[in-house]
């Protein structure tokens, strides 16, 4: 009698393995032949503009929000960043877009500054210390603006928030560029391999003799710049500071961009370019779901599924 040959198998650490690394850039795939096929006008001009467009904002959040959850850390305060700048920018664009855009983008690093402090020197949880930042910082803004909305007429900041170049939405170059930023830090330089060893193990970092308190800091300082950048750029493609609804929620759609992405919660690892088809892939969700006649209720439950599968196959890759 012959012997039965047992035929090679995956096994299922090797596809959750798989899964994790090229999950999400799997689904993106299938969301667009899906879309070709079965989406009209999906693939033209005015409707990948209007995709990117809507993704951008979130890509540059997200970049640096996975710079912080690399560390084991996270932060809540990016939507209320982007509020607080809503509100600033109109009080500084009579002194010119140059002095509007440094003092946002000051006020992002501030307010990093400020979280970064209660986190590696003070030892503060990093959800509390910026649970308290995204409840004072929206505060603030409302109170700089009294409340309102208030319009904005300057040409230059506009065409920040509606202008191209070389045909390519202005905050879409801003978006790639935050993602190369963000890919340059983590993957070619001593501060990133820095900030991994310090989410991987943070007692091991120090007693090796890592600045733990320095990197730390500057990684919430970068994620308040970059989120101050999304939010100007929010600001001019809503023509008017709106420090009520500007960046609301948007900490919720970050994290899972990075998640999805396949950036652990737990540190010690940093996906950019996952981060940004995380960000692409929510995008598509939602814009799929609503183009086909499913309300955006329904895309929000899409998305949670896609985060409890996300980070339940980030489980098992730390378990294994």
């Amino acid at each position: 009698m012959a012997e039965a040959v047992a035929l090679p198998r995956t096994a299922p650490g090797a596809r959750g393995a798989v899964l994790q690394e090229y999950g999400v850039y799997l689904a993106v795939a299938v969301l667009v032949v899906f879309n070709l096929a079965f989406t009209a006008n999906f693939w033209s001009a005015a409707n990948l503009r209007t995709q990117l467009v809507q993704a951008a904002p979130v890509v540059i959040v997200a970049v640096g929000m996975a710079l912080v959850i690399g560390t084991e850390g996270i932060d809540l305060s990016v939507g209320a960043v982007m509020a607080l700048v809503s509100a600033l920018i109109p009080l500084y664009l009579g002194y010119g877009v140059g002095v509007a855009f440094v003092v946002a983008l000051a006020a992002g690093a501030v307010s990093g500054l400020f979280s970064g402090t209660l986190v590696a020197v003070l030892g503060v949880q990093p959800i509390v210390a910026t649970l308290a930042l995204l409840v004072g910082l929206r505060g603030l803004g409302l109170v700089i603006a009294h409340g309102q909305l208030v319009d904005i007429h300057d040409t230059a900041l506009l065409d920040l928030g509606g202008g191209a170049v070389l045909g390519i939405p202005v905050i879409v170059w801003f978006a790639a560029g935050a993602a190369a930023l963000g890919g340059l830090l983590v993957g070619r330089t001593t501060f990133g391999r820095q900030l991994v060893a310090i989410g991987g193990n943070r007692s091991a970092a120090a007693l090796a003799g890592l600045p733990v308190r320095r990197v730390l800091i500057t990684v919430y300082v970068l994620c308040g710049v970059l989120a101050a950048l999304a939010g100007l750029l929010a600001t001019a493609r809503l023509r008017a500071g709106d420090p009520a609804d500007t960046g609301q929620l948007m900490e919720l759609s970050a994290i899972t961009a990075v998640v999805v992405g396949g950036t652990p919660l737990t540190g010690g690892r940093v996906r950019v370019l996952g981060t940004v088809a995380g960000a692409l892939l929510m995008q598509l969700v939602r814009a799929t779901l609503i183009k086909h006649d499913l309300p955006d209720s329904t895309a929000q439950m899409v998305q949670a599924a896609l985060i409890v599968v996300a980070v339940y196959t980030a489980r098992e890759r730390s378990t294994r």
